[in-house]
């Protein structure tokens, strides 16, 4: 051979080799994308959070919260595992040489009940997630736990968590981390929920049997949330079953709740609706109606209270990649009576006379959304929605008064309303851009326009027709109009192996009344590995709330009022500092302990001796502006899986404030304890299943007693300075703010489920015992004055006691269901 034909072959066998090798190593470098669904197999319903991993790439991905996955990794052989708490795990093996669709509907598992709170297999929040102070609560679980009247409550189950604290004795209100209750962001699919309780508290307004999902952050917020200092609970609703009809009543002792759900075209559109009414008006109906006959001047009679929730939602399947979502809310409380006379008066006159009362107030929620899968890697989320409060109080009489040897007739006409509220209209686009394993980007933005109705009073007044007498006035401020917008974007990512960051930025602005604010706010949360069951966890976030809530109640009231911030009164920043250590035990048992601090800025409180009386005029003049502060651990130990389920938590906290600026002096300008600073905090949440009928559940709860301020003091001073009496009187004395401590708290709630396989469904009765074993806790407590004669020296006297007021005793109750 020819030397240089010799070389010309060597060097296109080089070049075919050199060729050869970088194919290989650009196809062995060539990622590709699976992305998809995961749901339910027997419901189609998404599950939020469900784990896929590659168990050869050792790279894994988290579904979002319309269950849409996107996990990049090399070409080549995979073998998926995807899983779900409660559900049994499917594996998928294949060569992977392009981007591939796969939707996952998993079975759900009868072995494994449904953890109490998520533990590391939700990877977001567990021992392997970059996520701190969140907790995610299944349904069923909430479902479980013994209530007040038996009726399942979201908000309830939340004051069990640590970290979380109610209000006073039933009460459905959330106290965060020394936060205040209207500090809290609910979110019902993302939209915000301005009055989340019904009967001026005791119960919350979100009907479990709507629910899918529910997640309490306490701290280090990702920064798509924003507008609150506390807390954010994330609450998602049912889709709809897209297979089959499916649905549940049940009947309690106060309510009655009903749910549908099924397909309208399979697998395609579906429909949830779910309704929750209270019924004590219609029981006492006829006992009223039976009390008027008694009386042959009333000619009608009629006296009620009752609230109700009416969720639904419909959801459509354009295709693969576009799905639409419309929902509705719907929730009222309502107080009515009427009372119609006809009666001869003391001149034997015929007098017509008709009183009525109507007093509404509640929610409006109404949303309409797209999800658009832009490609593998990029979802989208658009949503356009309506959200309304309102609260409207009316009070009408009229007379007739008929002279009995005349025609004439004597009129009189009296109205007396009130209404406030507080409605928005809010558009907003959320992304989630995953470019490779490990590295999740979510971006969006939100813009809201807010209308706020304070507090107008409507008079009417009309005798005999007679122009002159004639009253007709509306007193009240005028609608205030407000612009808010939100910008975010937060990064989670993997840094190495044992480091994983999230790392966000939110930017708001607030435009009211020729006034603008904006706040720029850095999140960062961090996770170092140390060993695959245990992680150490840091993060750090700044917040900032541009409303507020006027209240002069301990209980919520629906007089209530949210009001935006103004010139001088400035919006309320938070910065929060958190760590801790999560370890998972053989599988079976997660232990957290976390540690926070959080500074409060232009806080308010009412100045010493104002008060709100359901009016906004002026309210700026009543409130002084301060800070505060906040600082505690938090203990968790839950078990997840197995027939006994449950946690212990326990949390060491406190909370002050402090107002001493210029003429905002609250105290005289020294520390006090907030109002719902409790040193010490416990709750254990047991539930064990017996068998496929039997399951029993209790929790019990202790904390140290609220704070509150009262005139423990007397003294002799001055009488009031117009009296002609000289004398001196008993002044009450107060030292300071929250100078009081109610006794501690401790109950225990009790409750059995019995559950029995019918032809066509399943029937359960539960049984539950409120405060079991009776105790006595503190609603109210005030001073009240004895008085006494001396034994020794005869003489006249009095002294201070305090009472105490407790509204809720042993309370047993009984409920039945029938799921089909």
């Amino acid at each position: 051979m020819d030397p240089d034909q010799d070389f010309d072959f060597m060097l296109k066998k080089s070049v075919l080799f050199f060729i050869l090798i970088f194919q290989t190593i650009g196809i062995s470098a060539t990622n590709f994308t699976i992305s998809g669904y995961i749901t339910d197999q027997s419901t189609g319903e998404t599950l939020i959070s469900a784990s896929v991993f590659d168990q050869i790439s050792l790279k894994g991905a988290v579904s979002n919260a319309f269950g849409y996955y996107s996990l990049t990794i090399p070409a080549g052989e995979v073998d998926l595992q995807y899983s779900y708490v409660g559900y049994q795990k499917e594996n998928r093996k294949f060569h992977l040489n392009k981007d591939t669709i796969i939707h996952i509907r998993l079975i759900g598992s009868h072995e494994l009940k449904e953890i109490v709170i998520t533990g590391d297999s939700r990877k977001e929040f567990g021992v392997l997630g970059s996520q701190m102070g969140a907790i995610e609560v299944p349904v069923s679980q909430i479902k479980s736990i013994p209530t007040l009247f038996g009726e399942t409550d979201v908000i309830k189950a939340l004051q069990l968590l640590p970290g979380v604290q109610g209000g006073t004795e039933g009460s459905a209100g959330l106290y965060v981390r020394g936060g205040g209750p209207d500090e809290n962001l609910l979110l019902l699919d993302g939209i915000p929920v301005y009055n989340v309780n019904h009967m001026f508290g005791f119960f919350s307004v979100f009907n479990a049997d709507a629910i899918k999902n529910v997640t309490l952050y306490k701290g280090n917020f990702p920064a798509r949330f924003g507008g609150r200092l506390s807390s954010v609970v994330d609450i998602r609703t049912n889709d709809g079953n897209d297979k089959t009809y499916h649905g549940n009543v049940s009947v309690g002792l106060i309510s009655s709740k009903f749910n549908l759900e099924g397909p309208i075209i399979k697998e395609k559109t579906t429909f949830n609706i779910s309704l929750r009414r209270t019924y004590a008006d219609l029981l006492l109906k006829p006992v009223i109606a039976y009390m008027a006959k008694q009386d042959e001047n009333v000619e009608k009679t009629k006296a009620g209270y009752y609230f109700y929730d009416l969720n639904t939602k419909i959801s459509h399947k354009i295709s693969d990649k576009d799905k639409l979502f419309l929902s509705f809310y719907s929730g009222d409380d309502a107080i009515y009576s009427v009372l119609r006379e006809n009666y001869k008066n003391d001149d034997q006159n015929t007098v017509k006379s008709n009183m009525g009362m109507d007093w509404d107030w509640g929610n409006i929620i109404s949303a309409f959304r797209w999800n658009h899968l832009i490609n593998s890697k990029l979802f989208m989320n658009a949503t356009a929605s309506f959200t309304r409060y309102r609260f409207d109080m009316g009070i009408e009489e009229s007379t007739k008064e008929k002279t009995e040897n005349s025609q004439s007739e004597n009129s009189q006409y009296l109205y007396a309303g009130y209404s406030s509220g507080i409605q928005d209209y809010s558009v907003k686009a959320d992304f989630d851009y995953i470019p490779g394993a490990g590295h999740n980007i979510k971006f969006g933005g939100n813009y809201i326009y807010h209308t706020f109705r304070p507090g107008v009073t409507v008079q009417k007044f009309n005798q005999d027709d007679d122009v002159s007498s004639r009253i007709d006035t509306t007193i009240g401020d005028r609608n205030v109009y407000a612009h808010e917008t939100m910008l975010y974007a937060e990064d989670d990512i993997n840094l190495c192996t044992f480091v994983k960051a999230n790392i966000g930025l939110h930017y708001s602005t607030f435009n009211v009344q020729k006034q603008f604010y904006h706040s720029l706010e850095p999140r960062l949360s961090m996770r170092f590995l140390l060993s695959d069951k245990l992680s150490f966890k840091t993060g750090f976030a700044t917040m900032s709330q541009y409303i507020h809530l006027l209240s002069n109640s301990n209980i919520s009231l629906p007089t209530d009022l949210w009001v935006p911030v103004t010139k001088r009164i400035t919006p309320m920043k938070s910065q929060q500092v958190s760590a801790g250590f999560y370890y998972n035990l053989m599988k079976y048992l997660d232990l957290s302990i976390e540690g926070y601090y959080k500074s409060m800025n232009n806080l308010i409180e009412y100045k010493d001796g104002a008060s709100f009386m359901g009016s906004s005029t002026g309210w700026e003049n009543k409130v002084s502006i301060g800070r505060g502060r906040a600082y505690g651990i938090e203990f968790l130990i839950q078990k997840s899986y197995g027939n006994t389920t449950g946690w212990l938590g326990y949390t060491w906290s406190k909370s002050e404030r402090l107002f001493n600026r210029p003429d905002q002096e609250i105290n005289n300008g020294e520390v006090f304890p907030a109002k719902y600073d409790r040193r010490h905090n416990v709750s254990l949440t047991m539930t064990h299943q017996f068998s496929e009928r039997i399951d029993l559940s209790g929790s019990w709860v202790y904390y140290t007693g609220q704070c509150g301020t009262l005139a423990l003091q007397t003294y002799s001073g001055p009488g009031i300075q117009q009296s002609t009496d000289n004398s001196s009187q008993q002044l009450s004395y107060i030292s300071s703010r929250n100078n009081f401590r109610y006794s501690p708290y401790h109950r225990l709630d009790l409750g059995i489920n019995f559950h029995k396989k019918l032809h066509h469904g399943t029937r359960t009765w539960n049984m539950s015992v409120y405060n079991a074993y009776n105790q006595l806790n503190p609603f109210l407590v005030y001073p009240n004055t004895v008085n006494y004669t001396d034994p020794k020296t005869g003489l006249y006297k009095t002294r201070q006691k305090l009472r105490q007021v407790s509204i809720f005793p042993i309370i047993p109750s009984i409920s039945y269901n029938y799921k089909f």
